[in-house]
């Protein structure tokens, strides 16, 4: 069984946990309270020098970061390449889609929202970095045009970061409906990518926890 250090209310640590069960994997769920510093403990460490969730230990194998995590975990484990093509294209825009949710989607989150929620002395909202997230999801509309799922008329690995994504902003109560691309295929993926409950219920502890003073 592979061991996961994580918790409920991170977007990245609920896409590995609805990939675990899209493969049928068994994880050994330990929770890491970053607010009690479990993360800066010595055995944490060990693992993990940058002391980031989530984290994984297959054996005497640790591995941190989400993307590089799912990419593990659909390679190792994965019974055929249906959530990772071997097609070199249809793998590129896979990994695109990665890409673009990790450095342009959920990194507009991260500017936007993060200042006024994370900091030691909260900022108030700035427009300039709102500007960012309607630019990430007129983005994301026009990479969906045509296509059932994230990357192609199939489900790939692909669908499950940018679920965790796009419903973290849906908590926090952005308003994404002009976009009909995104909201056609976040219906779809809601249904069909397998452990959305639990990521619905890691987005409600997120409001619970961080979200009531915005």
């Amino acid at each position: 069984m592979l061991d996961f250090y994580y918790m409920l209310y991170s977007a990245p640590c609920r896409s590995i946990l609805m990939l675990a069960q899209a493969l049928g994997i068994e994880l050994n769920k330990k929770q890491v309270d970053l607010d009690a510093g479990d993360h800066l403990k010595p055995d944490f460490l060990k693992l993990n020098p940058q002391h980031t969730i989530p984290t994984l230990v297959d054996g005497d194998f640790a591995l941190w970061e989400s993307r590089a995590i799912l990419l593990y975990l659909v390679e190792a484990y994965g019974k055929d390449d249906a959530l990772y093509p071997k097609d070199p294209k249809q793998r590129a825009v896979v990994n695109h889609r990665l890409f673009f949710d990790l450095g342009t989607l959920y990194q507009s989150y991260v500017y936007y929202y993060y200042p006024q929620l994370f900091e030691d002395v909260k900022k108030p909202a700035d427009p300039e970095n709102f500007k960012k997230i309607e630019a990430a999801f007129a983005a994301f509309n026009t990479l969906l045009e045509g296509l059932k799922y994230a990357a192609g008329d199939k489900l790939t690995v692909a669908d499950f970061p940018l679920l965790t994504t796009v419903s973290t902003f849906e908590v926090t109560g952005y308003d994404f409906s002009k976009y009909s691309n995104v909201t056609k295929w976040y219906e779809t993926a809601k249904k069909e990518v397998p452990g959305w409950e639990e990521n619905w219920e890691g987005c409600l502890y997120y409001k619970k926890l961080y979200l009531s003073e915005l």
